[in-house]
């Protein structure tokens, strides 16, 4: 499954349900933009090291910008960009799911949602996760 920058952020803020549904997902991936996000937040270079560190120790798989990933995020922000807010981080990050075939876990229904081609699972954080 991939993951959307949101959910690890609920667990590095100590949401439960987030770290139970990424300890019970065997293939963890994340697209290389989600790191960048993560990284992006960092206030000093000690932080760079403890997200680094959390991917590595999770075993989280960073996968990489590919031209299909980004031809198909040019497609994702020309379609739904002013419809449905589609920022081009999202639209990598939807566009990485749908190129390596696996469902995408947010939770941020509203920006995803639109996206026929996705199989998302809509992560609540009181609740866990539900098949968007």
């Amino acid at each position: 499954m991939l993951f959307d920058t949101d959910i690890l952020i609920w667990m590095q803020r100590g949401n439960r349900k987030a770290a139970e549904l990424i300890d019970q997902t065997p293939a963890r991936c994340i697209s290389i933009i989600t790191s960048m996000e993560l990284l992006q937040e960092a206030q000093k270079q000690l932080h760079h090291r403890i997200i680094k560190d959390f991917l590595q120790k999770l075993k989280f798989d960073v996968l990489p910008l590919s031209e299909n990933i980004g031809h198909r995020a040019l497609v994702y922000v020309e379609e739904y960009a002013l419809s449905s807010g589609l920022t081009a981080a999202d639209a990598i990050i939807a566009a990485t799911a749908a190129e390596s075939g696996m469902p995408l876990c947010t939770s941020n229904q509203k920006n995803f949602k639109p996206i026929q081609e996705l199989e998302l699972r809509i992560f609540k954080p009181g609740q866990g996760i539900a098949k968007g």
